[in-house]
C-alpha cells in the first residue's frame, strides 16, 4: 500500500494517523517532491476507475492560471489534463492510497481510508 501525501495538508495527516491507527504496513510518497509521471498518474487513475478532471483540485492559484475550468472533459482531452497534473502536482487531489488489491482510492474520509485497509 502507497499513500501520495503533501505533509501539510490535514486530510493527508488524518488519513495516516489512521493507517497507523489499524497497524497498516504502507509506504509514504510525497509526490510534490517525488512529482509522478505521466505514466504513473494513468497507472493510478486506472486503479481509482477516475479520469484526471476527476482528481483535480481546480480551486487552486495554478488551475485557474492554467484555464482549467474550461477545458473540456473528454477522452481527446483526457492527455492534456495528466500533462497538466505531472507538470503541477499540487493540482493532484490528496491523499490518495493504493490499496494493495490493485484499486486506489482518493482519501479524504475516514470511510475511504478503511476502504482502502479493507481491499486484500
Amino acid at each position: 500500500m502507497e499513500i501520495w501525501i503533501n505533509p501539510a495538508c490535514s486530510k493527508c495527516r488524518g488519513a495516516e494517523k489512521l493507517l497507523d491507527a489499524e497497524g497498516a504496513d504502507y509506504t509514504v510518497r510525497r509526490y510534490l517532491d517525488d512529482v509522478p509521471s505521466p505514466e504513473e498518474i494513468r497507472a493510478v487513475l486506472d486503479r481509482l476507475g477516475l479520469e484526471p478532471w476527476d482528481i483535480t483540485r481546480t480551486q487552486e492559484a495554478a488551475a485557474k492560471e492554467l484555464g482549467l475550468k474550461d477545458w473540456p472533459r473528454d477522452a481527446e482531452a483526457r492527455e492534456r489534463w495528466v500533462t497538466a497534473l505531472a507538470e503541477h502536482p499540487g493540482l493532484i487531489q490528496r491523499p490518495i492510497i493504493t490499496a494493495d488489491d490493485g484499486t486506489a482510492v482518493v482519501g479524504r474520509t475516514e470511510e475511504a481510508v478503511r476502504d482502502a485497509l479493507a481491499r486484500k
